[in-house]
Order: C-alpha cells, then sequence, then structure tokens
C-alpha cells in the first residue's frame, strides 16, 4: 500500500534538531523524500506497524506532529503531480 507521511517538529531546541534528523533517518529507511518533510513509502502493514513505533520512540508528542495517510494499493488515480517530479518510481524497475 501507498503511505504518505508528513511531519512536523519543533526545531526551537538543540534536542528538536536532534529530533527533526532522526525522524528523517526512519523515514528514508521506508520511502522516498518527495518534498522536505513528506516521504511516499510503499509498505505493508508489519512495516507501518515498526514506522509507527520507531516514530513514537524519537518524536516529542507535546510539540511535533506526524500524520500518516493511507493511499492504498491504487494510489496513483489518488494522486494527481504538478511541476518538479521529486523521487523516484519506487515499483518500478531500479538499476544500481
Amino acid at each position: 500500500m501507498m503511505l504518505l507521511v508528513t511531519y512536523d517538529v519543533d526545531i526551537t531546541s538543540e534536542k528538536g534538531a536532534s529530533r527533526l534528523r532522526k525522524v528523517a533517518k526512519i523515514c528514508e529507511k521506508y520511502g522516498v523524500r518527495v518534498q522536505n518533510s513528506v516521504f511516499e513509502m510503499i509498505v505493508d502493514p508489519a512495516q507501518v506497524t515498526a514506522l509507527k513505533a520507531a516514530i513514537s520512540k524519537v518524536m516529542d508528542t507535546g510539540s511535533d506532529s506526524v500524520r500518516l495517510y493511507y493511499l492504498g494499493k491504487h494510489w496513483e488515480r489518488k494522486v494527481e503531480k504538478l511541476g518538479i517530479e521529486k523521487g523516484f518510481d519506487q515499483e518500478g524497475t531500479m538499476i544500481l
């Protein structure tokens, strides 16, 4: 399924800047950054559970916000892109 993750981490403190980097690193393990604090991820339910647990350990629930949008399996019909394309086709062929 396609999952869209957005986050807003309070960076007014040194600890906040550290949390921001940690949340981004966690998200990079599961998907592709499409904007500064937005990731697209193709994941299964077990990966979603692991992602949420990892982010929950890092974030400050009193000052940070993370949103998960479940777009499902047929997400292509639900996403419209305008302008420059960031990222890559996660389901396409990748040559390393």
